[in-house]
């Protein structure tokens, strides 16, 4: 089944079709995950007409190990925890301490750098739709779905264009809806269903933000 979506953009406007119960609610915003979730969250934004914005969430690796996740932080200063992880390291407290230094310096310098000074927006007590290029093992998008319930959020509704069908049905639990687009049964990764997953930059992002602002 490769190449079931031409782009980022084609796969936002077809996730779009499976959200339009959501269209033109003053209380719903759309939040992408960056980089790439960002082009397919625009695109679905525009056709609910709502405010878009940008979620970040950033991986705490282990040292030497980084693919490890001991946990995860995410805009508004919230450290989501993988304890297992957590029990395993010796000197997990420093180890967790200097690993969130860093990635906290980096989640800022992003947030800085893709809202250009406008503020986060507020979060408390609406409908959120939070939008990824896809699903692969989910562990970004668990850490920024707890992260928005620390922060108030009524309902959270996880849509990504595709993801493999366990991955999709675990989510059930973890959000209050979940949207796969396409949940194929041969799965491999998410970029087998796009013809074109080239890297989305810095600058595509900021860009995306900057219009959706405006408009």
């Amino acid at each position: 089944m490769e190449g079931a979506f031409p782009n980022r953009a084609e796969a936002g406007r077809f996730l779009a079709t499976k959200l339009s119960k959501y269209s033109g609610r003053d209380d719903v915003i759309v939040l992408g995950l960056p980089r790439g979730g960002v082009p397919v969250a625009c695109e679905v934004a525009q056709a609910l007409r709502v405010p878009l914005d940008v979620f970040i969430v950033r991986k705490l690796g282990v040292p030497g190990f980084e693919e490890l996740a001991v946990g995860a932080i995410a805009s508004g200063g919230v450290r989501v925890l993988n304890q297992e992880v957590a029990n395993a390291l010796p000197n997990a407290d420093e180890i967790i301490d200097a690993v969130t230094q860093r990635e906290t310096a980096e989640l800022e310098r992003r947030e800085h750098e893709y809202r250009d000074g406008r503020p986060a927006p507020e979060i408390g007590g609406r409908t959120v739709i939070l939008i990824d290029d896809g699903l692969a093992t989910g562990a970004t998008m668990r850490a920024a779905v707890k992260a928005l319930k620390q922060r108030g959020a009524a309902k959270i509704v996880v849509a990504v264009p595709v993801g493999p069908p366990d991955t999709c049905r675990e989510f059930e639990d973890v959000a209050d809806e979940v949207v796969c687009a396409s949940a194929p049964e041969s799965f491999q990764a998410v970029g087998q269903y796009y013809d074109d997953f080239s890297q989305t930059t810095d600058e595509e992002v900021r860009d995306l933000l900057a219009k959706a602002a405006k408009s």
